[in-house]
């Protein structure tokens, strides 16, 4: 069975903005100071739930590392600001926003969140980060790092019960990952709304470039539209020219060992590119009741340990799921307390609408 190109597109996509503040401006800057240091003075470490404009968003406690004051989230933006940092704005589009609406779309949708609060662009934006990423079924592994050829000085992979999980080529500028996604996914980020878009859940490899500025700018891609025109002339060079991946021979010149089946397809569907354009539906629905299912399956593991607890108490491990339940339940009664459930609530379900789960 041949590798299966199943989806491809951007996955992370970071951009500053310039953005000028017009007479009937509504940001107010020093009434998110009072609010943030109104959370400080309460020990309140969680985001507050606030509506600047057009969108909903979750205010960061405190600023950012990269010297930003104001840090506000939501499910299609990381936002940093600053009203005296240049450049003002700050966005990382998100990676479950970028599969669903695409870069465009979300590009545009902060400009007209920006205009809905009085701010006009005064320069156009400025592309730091694009990765790219082609997700591939692939039955078995047959390659190891041996078999690429790279321009890259540095390499590494990561392994887990002796399987390689993760090739990486290069640092800084460039980066190549080829990973198993699926085991990504399990142990780390839990996107599981990929097994849905994928129409599988095993055997998934991600093929990743992360291009940053440098080398953004060396193919003349600053805004949006330079993406949309240029990225498959960045690509072509990237797969042809600065990495690939070989069936190793006898040859004593690697880069005239043959093509490996995945980068041959690789090399045709993005000779194929004028965009990636790639746009798909994910449903919400599926992605709440997999998160319910997650937590349930926490709260069984703790069951299993209060039956466990019960039957030290009895010196007797049979103690039923039912007994479980009931002891859970009492237990859940005496640590109840109306008045912090509806607050509590609130503020998670305010959380998990915008984006953080």
């Amino acid at each position: 069975m041949s590798p299966a190109l199943l989806l491809h597109g951007h996955d992370t996509i970071e951009c500053a903005y310039y953005l000028a503040a017009q007479p009937d401006c509504t940001l107010n800057y020093e009434q998110l100071a009072v609010e943030k240091e109104e959370q400080r003075l309460a020990k309140i470490r969680r985001p507050k739930a606030i509506t600047l404009g057009s969108e909903e968003f979750l205010l960061a406690p405190n600023g950012t590392k990269s010297g930003y004051p104001f840090l506000i989230e939501n499910d299609n933006f990381s936002i940093q600001f600053g009203e005296f940092n240049k450049p003002n704005f700050f966005v990382t589009f998100r990676s479950f926003a970028l599969w669903q609406f695409g870069a465009m779309k979300l590009h545009r949708r902060f400009l007209d969140w920006a205009a809905s609060m009085g701010f006009a662009t005064f320069r156009p934006e400025r592309l730091s980060r694009v990765d790219f990423t082609f997700d591939y079924q692939i039955p078995a592994i047959d390659f190891d790092e041996d078999s690429f050829v790279s321009q890259a000085t540095k390499d590494n992979q990561h392994r887990k019960n002796r399987k390689v999980q993760t090739f990486r080529f290069g640092e800084g500028d460039v980066v190549l990952r080829i990973y198993n996604k699926v085991d990504e996914i399990q142990e780390k980020s839990a996107k599981t709304w990929f097994f849905d878009m994928w129409g599988c859940s095993e055997n998934v490899w991600r093929i990743e470039w992360q291009i940053r500025k440098t080398w953004l700018r060396t193919f003349g891609i600053q805004t949006f539209v330079d993406l949309e025109e240029r990225q498959g002339d960045l690509l072509r060079i990237l797969v042809n020219d600065h990495t690939t991946l070989r069936v190793p021979n006898d040859d004593s010149n690697r880069s005239r060992w043959p093509l490996h089946p995945l980068w041959a397809d690789l090399q045709s569907h993005i000779a194929a590119m004028d965009g990636l354009g790639i746009v798909c539906e994910i449903d919400p629905g599926a992605l709440l009741n997999e998160r319910e299912t997650r937590m349930a399956i926490s709260v069984y593991g703790y069951l299993k340990r209060i039956g466990a607890i019960q039957g030290i108490r009895r010196r007797t491990p049979e103690i039923g799921y039912e007994e479980s339940i009931t002891q859970l339940c009492k237990m859940l009664d005496r640590i109840h307390d109306e008045l912090t459930w509806e607050t509590d609530v609130q503020r998670r379900y305010n959380e998990m609408r915008l984006g953080q789960w």
